[in-house]
Formats: structure tokens, sequence, C-alpha cells
């Protein structure tokens, strides 16, 4: 197999590739491999990777296991030493955190992908590309910085905080991507768990009363900008060599609460809008404490990446235009 510089190809590994935002990676490297040719693998753990491979024939898939590292050894031997590593794999349900810290902290810390990367002697250092989340941020106020201080307030969260500390500390070259809600359309082997913008849509379908909060605050992001954003640091690092400690918050420009969501929706699709009862978020025990703002400030993505996120009026748009082609 080619190594960087060698024929041109480049390695891109997607870690966690089938799940939504990994489907939605391999989709948008897919797209563009006859620009910049891509070889492209992507690990799965539970979920089947036969229809992935179907739609992405040149793909390559490997069974890992992130608590043990297990399946790792034969990605080097299979695939070679990767260019780029996208690491999308996570527990991200805080409830399931919450009942499960250590595998909340083994599954989300990459311990065994970094120790796996520190394994390749070769001079170029993979760009690890990192997932990370905005409920590393307290909830305090709106619009949060880079720089402020992570206070998460569960479990998830703290993971998290570990797994961007452990990257500073392990790994010389990284970007790490505070990820707002992630929304969009389904992808190509549909996920197992309920997309934002299509519950929503759904229930209000049904004509029934549906509680939503309106105290809380995120800045959801459409799924094809965080794919652009992996993309274009992708192409900076394989065009310009040039190694980076990059922190980004990964938010879209709009500050919305979970009703602000609704109304959104039942706006574009024309629901009754008196179907959406606002609740306060401390009406309901979720079994998890859960940050009540945690809208970031992207200015810093929009003048390091010169990439602007879309509108989420215009992203609910795009996605139930999306669902209506299926």
């Amino acid at each position: 197999m080619s190594r960087k510089g060698e024929m041109g190809t480049k390695k891109v590994l997607v870690v966690g590739g089938t799940g939504y935002l990994g489907q939605h990676l391999l989709q948008g490297f897919s797209e563009i491999q006859g620009i910049t040719p891509y070889e492209l693998a992507f690990t799965y753990n539970s979920f089947p990777p036969r229809p992935l491979l179907d739609a992405f024939p040149g793909s390559l898939a490997f069974h890992v296991d992130l608590k043990t590292g297990a399946g790792f050894h034969s990605i080097s031997h299979q695939f070679g030493k990767p260019d780029v590593v996208v690491n999308c794999a996570a527990l991200s349900v805080p409830r399931a955190c919450e009942k499960d810290p250590d595998a909340a902290t083994s599954i989300n810390v990459p311990t065994s992908l970094v120790n796996w990367l520190s394994s390749f002697t070769q001079n170029d250092i993979t760009l690890l590309i990192h997932l990370s989340t905005d409920q590393v941020y307290e909830g305090v106020k709106s619009f949060y910085k880079e720089e402020d201080e992570a206070l998460p307030v569960n479990v998830y969260g703290k993971s998290k905080v570990a797994a961007e500390q452990f990257i500073s500390e392990k790994w010389t070259n990284f970007a790490i991507l505070r990820s707002s809600i992630i929304f969009g359309p389904q992808t190509v082997s549909p996920v197992p768990k309920s997309l934002p913008i299509q519950w929503i849509d759904g229930v209000l379908s049904k004509g029934d009363k549906v509680e939503f909060f309106y105290d809380e605050y995120r800045c959801p992001v459409y799924v094809k900008d965080v794919v652009a954003v992996i993309r274009t640091l992708t192409e900076k690092w394989l065009s310009e060599s040039k190694k980076m400690q990059l922190l980004l918050n990964v938010g879209g420009p709009d500050r919305v609460s979970r009703v602000q969501m609704a109304e959104a929706v039942a706006q574009i699709r024309g629901h009754d809008s008196s179907l959406i009862k606002p609740v306060s978020a401390s009406s309901v025990d979720r079994g998890v404490m859960s940050p009540a703002d945690i809208s970031m400030d992207i200015t810093k993505l929009v003048q390091t990446l010169n990439i602007s996120p879309t509108p989420f009026k215009d992203g609910v748009k795009l996605t139930l235009a999306a669902e209506a082609n299926l």
C-alpha cells in the first residue's frame, strides 16, 4: 500500500464510521475522490458495515473495540498508516454515561487509538481530528469561547474533557472539535437513534400536544457543515504539512431552545404551532444533569477555516427537503 507522498494517495481513517457523523463523513470523502484520491477506511463496533461497503465500494471496514484496542493491528497490516484519523466514536447518550462512568471513560478517551498511532515510526505524524462536545461547558452563560473554562455538569461532559486533555498531552498534531447537536438528513444506512429534526416533524405531524424545553439553549450545526470543517482541516494538513494543535467550537450561527427548534419545523412544514407546549427543563427528571445554556461563539471557526455554518432554519429546510426525496 502506498504511504503519503507515494503515488499521491492519502489515507483517511474514520473511527466510528457507522455512526451518524461517520456515515456523512464517508460520503463527504467519497464525493471528492476524483479530485484528491483518498484511500478510505472506517471502523465499526456493533453496527453492520455491509451497506456502507456497498455504498462506498472503495472503502475498507475494520472491526475495532476501542476499550481494548483489539482490531487496530489488522488496520496496520491491511491499510497501513493513515495520514488523517477522524475520531467520531463515542458513548454519547448522557444517561448511559451516568449509569456506567467506566464505559464512558474507556470509550470516550481515545487511549487505545492514540497508543496505536504512536506505534508508527514514519516521520509524518498523523493528524488526529477528534470530535468533542459543547457539553464540556457549564451552561451558565451564552456564547462560550474556546478559552472559557470547561466545567461539565455530567459524566458525559467530564469524559469528553478527559479526552481533550489526554490528546493535548499525548499527541502533537490534532484538531479538537467541540460540536453542538448535529442535525441533517438520514444516513445511507439508517442509524437506530432518532434524529432531532425528523423526530420533531414526526411528533408534530401526529397532531398531539408535545412538551419542549424553553430554557435550554444550544447552537445546532448542520451535518454537512461539520463534514466541510473536517474536509478543510484534512486538506490543510495534506497540502501544508504543518502540525496543528487546534481547539474549535463547531456550532451553527443561531442560539436556539428546543421550543424554537420545534417552532422552526412547524413553520416550515405547516404544522399547528399550538401543539408545542413550552416547559422548563427542571420540570422533567432525565436521570442526568443537563447544562442550561451551552451556546457557543464560533468566531474562531469562521476566521480560522473561512467557513460560515448554515443558519438553523436553512438547515432545517435542507433536512426536510432531503427526507421528502427519500
